[in-house]
C-alpha cells in the first residue's frame, strides 16, 4: 500500500503539532515524556527564584520549579514543584529556598523527614522555609560594621578638627623645627655610627685579644669552681662547727664558775688577796727605793748601821 502525498503531509503536520506541544510544555517547565509528581509550597518571598530552577535532595536534582503563582487574597506565593515519581518524599518534608551561588541563582532543596513514613501525594503542600541569600547574609553582617565605621569616621573627623585647632601657625612651625632637628640628630647618629664602625675596625685585634683574655679568665674561674666543688668543704665546715661548739662550752663553763679559770673569775676573795698582795709588793718596792741601806749594808770605813725606822704611812701616795 502506497502512502499518498496527502497522507504523508498529514503525518508530518501531526508530528509537527505534537513536537510543538512537547517543546512548548518543556519550555514551560514540564516534560511530557517523564512521569512527575506535582507538589506545592507556599512562601512570603521568593526573590531570586525563577521557573525551571532545580529542586534537589542532598544536592541531587530530583525535579524543577514549574510555576510560581501569587494568591490575590493573601499575597502568598505558591510554588509548583515537579518531582520525579520514583523519589519518595514524606508529607512532613521541608522545601527550603536557598542560594546555590552567585551565578546559579536560588534553588529549592527538599529536606526529607526520614522518620515520617507517610508519603506526599500529588497536589499536597510541603512545609516551606526560606534561607537567607548570600548577599542578604553579608548585608546583615556588614550593617553593624557600617554603623561602627560611621562612628569611627565621625570620631576621626572630630579629632582632626581638634588637632587643627591646636596646631596654630606657631605650633606648626615648632613641629617643623622639631622634625628638622630630628633629621639632623639622625644624620649625626649616622656619622657617629660610622665613626664607631671605624673604631671597631681599627681595634679589631685588641677586641679579639680582650675576648680571648676574658675567655681565659672564664676558664680559670671554671677551674677554680671545679676545685672548690671537689674540695671537702663539708668536712671543714663540720670541723669548724665542732670547734665553735667547744669554744661555746668552754665560755659557758667559765661563765658558770667551773674549772680553775672559772673559779678565779668568780672568786671575789681571790681577787681581793691579789689586789692586797699587789699593794704590799708596791709598798715594799717603794721602801727599797727610799731606804736601800736597810736591805743592802755596804760600809767602807766600818760605820755602824742606822737603826730601822718604820714608815709613818704605809699607803702609797697617789
Amino acid at each position: 500500500m502506497k502512502l499518498t502525498k496527502e497522507i504523508k503531509t498529514a503525518i508530518l503536520v501531526i508530528a509537527s503539532i505534537l513536537l510543538f506541544i512537547w517543546g512548548y510544555s518543556f519550555l514551560k517547565g514540564r516534560d511530557l515524556l517523564t512521569d512527575y509528581k506535582t507538589l506545592y509550597a507556599q512562601y512570603d518571598n521568593v526573590e531570586g527564584l525563577v521557573v525551571s530552577a532545580p529542586v534537589t535532595i542532598n544536592g541531587l536534582v530530583v525535579g524543577k520549579v514549574s510555576k510560581i503563582n501569587i494568591e490575590n487574597t493573601t499575597g502568598k506565593l505558591v510554588v509548583e514543584l515537579q518531582i520525579k515519581s520514583d523519589f519518595p518524599i514524606s508529607k512532613s518534608s521541608v522545601a527550603e529556598i536557598y542560594d546555590s551561588g552567585l551565578i546559579s541563582g536560588r534553588q529549592i532543596s527538599i529536606i526529607p523527614n526520614y522518620q515520617d513514613k507517610s508519603l506526599a501525594e500529588t497536589g499536597e503542600f510541603l512545609k516551606s522555609s526560606n534561607k537567607l541569600a548570600l548577599t542578604d547574609a553579608l548585608a546583615g553582617q556588614i550593617e553593624p560594621l557600617k554603623d561602627k565605621l560611621v562612628k569611627l569616621l565621625d570620631n576621626a573627623n572630630v579629632m582632626l578638627t581638634n588637632v587643627n585647632e591646636v596646631l596654630d601657625a606657631k605650633s606648626k612651625q615648632n613641629l617643623r623645627n622639631t622634625l628638622a632637628n630630628l633629621d639632623q640628630t639622625m644624620s649625626q647618629f649616622h656619622v657617629a655610627s660610622q665613626q664607631l664602625n671605624g673604631i671597631l675596625s681599627d681595634n679589631k685585634g685588641k677586641i679579639g685579644d680582650a675576648v680571648t683574655n676574658l675567655d681565659k679568665t672564664v676558664n680559670n674561674f671554671s677551674k677554680i669552681s671545679e676545685e672548690l666543688k671537689t674540695a671537702n668543704l663539708g668536712q671543714t665546715v663540720q670541723s669548724l662547727e665542732k670547734t665553735l661548739d667547744n669554744v661555746n662550752n668552754i665560755m659557758a663553763s667559765i661563765d658558770s664558775g667551773k674549772g680553775t679559770l672559772g673559779k678565779m673569775m668568780k672568786d671575789e676573795g681571790l681577787y681581793n688577796n691579789l689586789s692586797k698582795t699587789s699593794k704590799e709588793l708596791e709598798l715594799l718596792l717603794q721602801d727599797v727605793r727610799l731606804y736601800p741601806t736597810r736591805y743592802v749594808n755596804v760600809s767602807l770605813f766600818g760605820k755602824k748601821n742606822k737603826p730601822y725606822v718604820a714608815p709613818t704611812n704605809d699607803s702609797i701616795k697617789k
